[in-house]
């Protein structure tokens, strides 16, 4: 497994910050341009990545004001799993994104990149809507 990461502090409660990632809905203004043709539940999102893949994600558990575990819904290019991470720091929420993916040697050399600018631009855009 290859993982990405990437943390931010946000001046919220944790449970306002838990209750918006908790949401898939919300996902979508977390995304950057290239993603497209997006659709979603609650629970689940299905996207495509432009030039590239389609994606249907889901929630695969929840724990409240604590994590948020994302998994595939459908069978992807590669095996994945998103974490949200919460912590609280006094009024600041802690949040760790990791993104775990199971990457052959060619699939590491043209998605790891990507992958860490997702999950870079994913908590740059909590930060902006949430501060």
């Amino acid at each position: 497994m290859t993982t990405f990461t990437s943390n931010i502090s946000i001046n919220k409660p944790i449970n306002e910050v838990y209750n918006f990632l908790a949401d898939f809905n919300n996902h979508q203004k977390l995304m950057p341009e290239n993603i497209q043709e997006w659709e979603s539940t609650a629970d689940e999102a299905n996207f495509s990545i432009q030039n590239m893949a389609k994606l249907s994600l889901k929630v695969e558990s929840r724990i409240p004001d604590e994590e948020i575990r994302i998994i595939p819904a459908a069978k992807p290019p590669f095996d994945l799993e998103i974490k949200w991470s919460l912590s609280s720091d006094n009024d600041h929420t802690n949040v760790l994104l990791t993104i775990n993916a199971d990457l052959s040697m060619m699939m590491k050399m043209l998605a790891s990149g990507p992958l860490q600018k997702l999950a870079d631009y994913e908590t740059q855009s909590l930060s902006e809507i949430l501060n």
